[in-house]
């Protein structure tokens, strides 16, 4: 293991984040701020802790393997989620404890959305700037780790396309290609949130909604800048807008390159995962609205399409911008759209769940299991994108979707040894491993009346699901830090 080495990139990173305060401090100065301490305090902090990490290891140029990989992405995110807790703790303006500021901000950074606090309208215009941009950023790191990072160390949704990701790699050196993917994949990200915000601007939003509204739509994330979400806006263009680019966000971000690098939608066609995304988004889209205009929760079928489209796009791509509180929807609705999220966004998107590459290839493994009931002996191989995904792969989401029911289990009887009820425990679990964000239960509000150990507990939880799981378990393991 390269301690020294892991331990001057933190440092470095430290240095950098810190200057991650100055666009709330901007903003809070061209908005009437009183205070703006928070930010000045927490970035001195956050740069002297960094260069005390750097400088006795400034020199210390080792390169990095994969299980330093492994270590070196798990302590981003882990320490991230305390230094970005600072503003919210020095504000007076929110007063957070630091329990509940790691917990913001574990959710900012991992897309997940859920949230500690109450009464946003009367926030200061930087603290709710800095909730969207924890997002934003939290985005752009999801997709770099996505598609070029964890591929290399042999994990993740990519892992299945083995063109980008070729298994897991015995000592692969990280190598500085991926600093050229992580550039087209940033400047597609960059493209639609420019996109977004216009968009949102010209359908009426002012520019610090629709800046801090595009940065939790791109990012997945569910932070909003005021406690009604997307029903602080009247206006239908916004609701659509919002659900169509939480769909773009939830796609794999590669693919919108290839797509406008090409000039055409057929990539999109000929994308299996792609496909499987938008049938099941429409397929539960209709659902929800039949069912909201049938047991008369929207007499107006515009209405129950409107609402219906909001929401199940917001859960299944993981985002949290509501509409309407579904937890009070009647009959199989709640748990229904609560479950979408199971699936998620595509790989290699800022979308969290499982993945729609593994719950196709789960569903695949399924019907072929069927199939062999009938014909024994037949051969009947699994395909994604017209080639044949290889056994090991097939086993390896197997493995997965085992562990990420365990881990659920686990997580969800922590919560009730909590004092949680049943509801509670599983939407909570449910929202936080899956980085969605709404709960149901004693949650569906906010997750402020949680105790200090289950904020932890599902800090821990989010931070899990962002890493897809294996990524965190590994670092478990006896074998990891043998030599």
């Amino acid at each position: 293991m390269q301690f020294k080495a892991i331990q001057r990139i933190l440092g470095l990173l430290l240095m950098l984040f810190s200057l991650t305060m100055l666009p709330p401090i901007m903003v809070g100065w061209l908005m009437g701020d009183p205070d703006l301490s928070p930010f000045w305090d927490a970035g001195g902090v956050l740069f002297v802790t960094g260069i005390v990490l750097w400088v006795p290891v400034r020199r210390v140029h080792a390169i990095l393997r994969t299980r330093d990989g492994f270590l070196l992405v798990t302590l981003f995110w882990v320490v991230l989620s305390l230094a970005g807790a600072l503003p919210f703790v020095f504000s007076d303006a929110v007063a957070a404890s630091f329990t509940d500021g790691v917990f913001e901000t574990a959710s900012g950074l991992t897309t997940t959305g859920a949230t500690v606090f109450i009464g946003l309208d009367g926030f200061p215009r930087s603290i709710l700037f800095w909730r969207t941009e924890l997002h934003w950023l939290g985005g752009m790191g999801v997709i770099v780790l996505a598609v070029a990072i964890m591929p290399m160390l042999g994990v993740g949704g990519m892992q299945i396309y083995k063109a980008e990701a070729p298994g897991p790699i015995k000592d692969a050196k990280l190598e500085p290609r991926i600093a050229e993917t992580a550039k087209l994949l940033w400047y597609t990200y960059l493209a639609l949130t420019i996109l977004c915000v216009l968009a949102f601007r010209l359908a009426g939003m002012d520019w610090f909604d629709a800046i801090g509204y595009s940065f939790s739509t791109l990012g997945t994330g569910g932070f909003a800048n005021h406690d009604s979400s997307l029903a602080y806006f009247s206006n239908p263009a916004i609701h659509y807008i919002a659900v169509l680019f939480m769909f773009l966000a939830g796609a794999n971000f590669g693919l919108h390159f290839i797509v406008w690098r090409s000039a055409s939608f057929k990539p999109y066609l000929e994308d299996s995962e792609f496909r499987f995304y938008f049938l099941l988004t429409a397929a539960a889209i209709l659902v929800v609205a039949l069912s909201l205009y049938a047991y008369g929760t929207y007499p107006d079928p515009f209405d129950a399409l409107r609402y219906a489209s909001v929401q199940v796009v917001s859960v299944l791509t993981s985002t949290g911008l509501v509409l309407g509180d579904h937890s009070v929807w009647p009959s199989f609705l709640p748990i229904f759209i609560t479950l979408l999220v199971t699936s998620g966004g595509c790989s290699g998107s800022t979308g969290g769940g499982m993945k729609s590459i593994r719950f196709l290839l789960l569903l695949k493994q399924a019907i072929r299991e069927i199939n062999l009931l009938v014909h024994p002996r037949a051969h009947i191989p699994i395909k994604v994108n017209g080639q044949v995904v290889d056994e090991q792969v097939v086993k390896g989401v197997w493995g997965f979707f085992f562990i990420y029911a365990a881990l659920f289990i686990l997580f969800m009887l922590g919560l009730m040894a909590d004092g949680l009820d049943q509801v509670t425990a599983f939407s909570a679990v449910a929202a936080t491993i899956n980085n969605m964000g709404l709960g149901l239960g004693d949650v569906s509000a906010n997750f402020a009346p949680l105790s200090n150990f289950s904020k932890w507990w599902l800090s821990l939880c989010m931070i899990m699901g962002r890493l897809e799981l294996l990524t965190v378990l590994v670092l478990l393991t006896p074998a990891f830090w043998r030599r």
